[in-house]
Parts: structure tokens; C-alpha cells; sequence
């Protein structure tokens, strides 16, 4: 087990067709950042994530993601040295493998594919509620819907995706914007309700949220601005990757937590009551707030939103799978599928493989899966952190990249706060992400592992170190 942290051989072959070329680098840092933002889908997770907040935490919904935001400030430095020192579209665990060792940089990957499988069906099935007002759908259904049409806008070149998620992303902006605006002009309560720590229960009557209840739903909170992280996965089709990583990751946490955090503050302090606001109904408070035609708008707006979320999700998800491919992470057959690159560039097989059981999964209960997504986003983050707490080790010491302030400080609280999180999460999350960890585990100790020299071999493309 003595690779599990030593570096990896970051020498890159030839291109051939086992082991094809860098993805082609097509977007800047703007159209990065709108794919990007879109991944984080800020209305629609202030739409269908949000909700489950409110009904645990109450009014102390908005000071967790405010904390969970400035955690993720931390997590966002470390994603910033490391996106920029390892550009590569296996994100992640190209990152964790060349500074900690094949063996984290495997299970960061098991994680990270935990993650991109299951939260795009999750947003997915949300549709069929903010499409209501105009048609009643079955939410597996309509889910379905949204990941095979996410799939196919995914087998398009990427600066086309870049252009359709950019009009998706303004009219959710434009739907949070208008829900702000109603809140804070229908306040029943003052900016202290923020801090107030109020829920209510099954019953109307208002209960006390505990610190230990917010420290449990920090890893939720850290969920809700996760997609920050796919300024990395783009890393190889960014121009400029050095200086574009760093600053589309910033740029993106910064505005999408402004999205978000700003309209739960307002919701938060218009709700009528608490019992409301436990309820988490927030086109019913649209429509209180305004009309029914706004109510109308603000919905469909959402539907966008989360049609937007998958195809940007789908894009990210197929970008892990070609990297995985390359790296050769799987039997020969497995790598050469996932491997093939389309018409348009992007690599559709894998593209096909993350969408399609996708619009399968709308059809099963994810309602466990969303607390198996939180300890998932937790573990993957405590794993970067330690990557990053080894970043400055031997050559890597003196690559041009963009550096974070406060290491090793930085890295080393952040890796306390993340564990420390990890002891709250309920046991039966932490089972099944263990189970799947242990799995993907044993896969690594009977089938990787004895093909170190011709398998899981993780690389950065030629072009990524310029």
C-alpha cells in the first residue's frame, strides 16, 4: 500500500488510439463561468433543494448556507491551486491521484461519480412541480424528460452548450431576483429572524433548531454551491487554464451564493408564519406575494432552470467518464467506449452513459440518496483538502500556478471542520457511502492495483501544463 501517498507518473504518451488526445480547449473564462453557474443552477437548487432546508432548519436555514458558503470559500482555494497545477477533465481525482496517490485519487473519483449520478435526476424531478401552472406531469416522468433532453443538448459542441445555458442562467437569475424583491417587500419579521432558530413541526408548533441540527445540515449546505467544482472538470477545454481555472471557481461561488443566499434571506423574513415557511412552498409564497401570472413566470422560469442544470450536469458527468476512460480505469472494451469523441468533440459514449441511467433513476426513490449526496460532496471535499495540504511537495513546489493564502492553515481547518461534519450525518448515509466506498475499494485491491503499470493510470494532457 506504499502508492497510496506517494505521487503519481504524471508523463503523458503519445496520443494513440488507446489512449486518445486532450479534449479541445473552445471556451473562455465567460463561457466558462456560464456553464459553470449553471452547474451550481441557482434557482433551481433555491427551488427544489432549498424547500428541504426550511423544513428541518426553519428560519435557521439561511445562516447554515451562509456557513456552508464560507466553508466553501476554503474548499474553493483548495480547488483553485489544484485545478490550476493538474488541469484535467477527470477534476477531482486527477488532482487527488497526482498528490496523494492513486489509491485516494480512486476513491475521490467513486465519490465524485456518486455525486454526478445522482443529483442530476434528484434536480430533474423537481420539473413537474414548477410546471403545474401550465401542464400536470408525473415528476419521474417529467424527470426522464429533462435528462434525455439534457443528453442529447450534451452531444453538442460546448461553446453551443455555452450559449443555450447563458439565456437559461439569466432568466433564473431574473425568477430568484423577483422572489427577493417580494420577500423583503412582504417582511413579517425583521432581520433578526435570520438568527432566530425557529422550525416547526408536524404539528404547527414552533420548535428550537439545535447547533447540532445545523452542523448536520452543513453538508446539504455545502451541496447547494457544489457546482463551483466543474470550472475544474473544464479545465482542459478552458484557453488559459492557469489563469481561468482560479478565477472562474471564485467568480462563481461569489455570484452563486449571492443568488441563492440573498432570496432565502427574503423568503425567510416574508414567510406569514413559521409553520409556512417550514412548509417550504415557495410558489405558494410567490403568488401570495404578487399574482398568479407572476406565480406563472417565477415557475417557469424554474423549469428552465433545471433543464439547464442537466444539460450542464450531463456535460460535467460525461467529462469524468472520458477522463476515467483515458486514464483506463476500466476493462479494455469499458475504455475504448467511453473514450470516443463525436462529431461535435464532446465524448459521446460517455455522454450516453451518464444520461441514460439517469432518466432511469427519476423512476426510484432518492429520497435516502439526497443524505448519501450530502456525506458523498463532504468526503470528496476532505479528500481535495488533503490533496491540497500536499500540493507544495517536490516539483509541484515551484509549477507556475494560481497559490491560496493562509496555507497550510487553510487546508489543515478545513480538513477538521469536513471530518467533524462527517460525525453528524445520519448512520444509514454514512453506511451506504461506506459500503459503496468499501466496494469500489475492493474492485481497486483485485483489479487495479495488480495492473498498476497498465491501468489506472492517471495523466495531464500535454497541452494542460503550457
Amino acid at each position: 500500500m506504499t502508492d497510496t501517498l506517494r505521487p503519481v507518473d504524471t508523463a503523458v504518451p503519445e496520443a494513440t488510439d488507446s489512449n486518445p488526445k486532450a479534449l479541445k480547449r473552445s471556451i473562455g473564462v465567460v463561457g466558462g463561468t456560464l456553464l459553470t453557474l449553471s452547474c451550481v443552477t441557482p434557482a433551481s437548487t433555491l427551488f427544489v433543494v432549498v424547500p428541504d432546508l426550511f423544513g428541518t432548519l426553519g428560519t435557521a436555514t439561511a445562516l447554515t448556507i451562509a456557513i456552508g458558503s464560507l466553508l466553501c470559500i476554503a474548499v474553493a482555494f483548495c480547488y483553485s491551486e489544484l485545478g490550476t497545477l493538474i488541469p484535467s477533465a477527470g477534476g477531482e481525482y486527477a488532482m487527488v491521484s497526482t498528490m496523494a496517490g492513486r489509491l485516494a485519487g480512486w476513491l475521490v473519483f467513486v465519490l465524485s461519480l456518486l455525486v454526478v449520478m445522482i443529483v442530476p435526476p434528484v434536480i430533474a424531478m423537481g420539473t413537474a412541480d414548477y410546471l403545474a401552472p401550465v401542464v400536470h406531469l408525473d415528476p419521474s416522468i417529467a424527470g426522464a424528460g429533462v435528462m434525455l433532453l439534457a443528453t442529447l443538448a450534451g452531444l453538442l459542441d460546448l461553446r453551443a452548450n455555452a450559449w443555450i445555458t447563458g439565456i437559461f442562467l439569466v432568466l433564473e437569475v431574473i425568477a430568484a431576483a423577483v422572489v427577493a424583491v417580494l420577500g423583503f417587500a412582504h417582511s413579517e419579521r425583521g432581520v433578526g429572524s435570520l438568527v432566530s432558530m425557529q422550525v416547526a413541526d408536524a404539528h404547527g408548533h414552533t420548535d428550537t433548531v439545535t447547533a447540532m441540527l445545523v452542523v448536520s445540515g452543513l453538508a446539504i449546505a455545502l451541496f447547494v454551491t457544489q457546482g463551483f467544482s466543474t470550472a475544474v472538470y473544464l479545465s482542459e477545454e478552458l484557453e488559459h487554464p492557469r489563469r481561468n481555472v482560479a478565477r472562474t471557481v471564485l467568480a462563481t461561488l461569489a455570484i452563486s451564493t449571492v443568488i441563492i443566499l440573498v432570496p432565502v434571506a427574503a423568503i425567510t423574513m416574508g414567510a406569514s408564519n413559521i409553520s409556512e415557511l417550514s412548509g417550504g412552498d415557495i410558489s405558494s409564497m410567490v403568488t401570495a406575494w404578487s399574482n398568479s401570472a407572476v406565480g406563472t413566470f417565477v415557475s417557469l422560469c424554474v423549469a428552465l432552470a433545471i433543464i439547464n442544470a442537466g444539460i450542464v450536469m450531463v456535460i460535467q458527468n460525461s467529462r469524468v467518464l472520458f477522463a476515467s476512460a483515458r486514464d483506463k480505469a476500466w476493462p479494455t472494451p469499458v475504455n475504448t467506449a467511453f473514450a470516443r469523441l463525436g462529431r461535435f468533440g464532446s465524448p459521446w459514449v460517455a455522454t450516453l452513459a451518464v444520461g441514460v441511467p439517469g432518466a432511469l433513476l427519476c423512476f426510484v426513490n432518492l429520497d435516502t440518496l439526497y443524505g448519501v449526496t450530502g456525506v458523498s460532496v463532504t468526503g470528496m471535499y476532505l479528500l481535495v483538502a488533503v490533496a491540497a495540504l500536499l500540493s507544495r511537495r517536490g516539483s509541484h513546489k515551484h509549477t507556475p500556478a494560481w497559490r491560496m493564502p493562509l496555507w497550510p492553515t487553510m487546508p489543515v481547518l478545513l480538513i477538521a471542520v469536513l471530518a467533524y461534519i462527517l460525525t453528524q450525518q445520519e448512520t444509514s448515509y454514512l453506511l451506504w457511502t461506506g459500503g459503496i466506498t468499501a466496494a469500489a475499494t475492493l474492485y481497486w485491491a483485485l483489479y487495479l492495483r495488480p495492473r498498476k503499470d497498465t491501468r489506472w493510470l492517471v495523466s495531464i494532457p500535454e497541452d494542460a501544463r503550457a
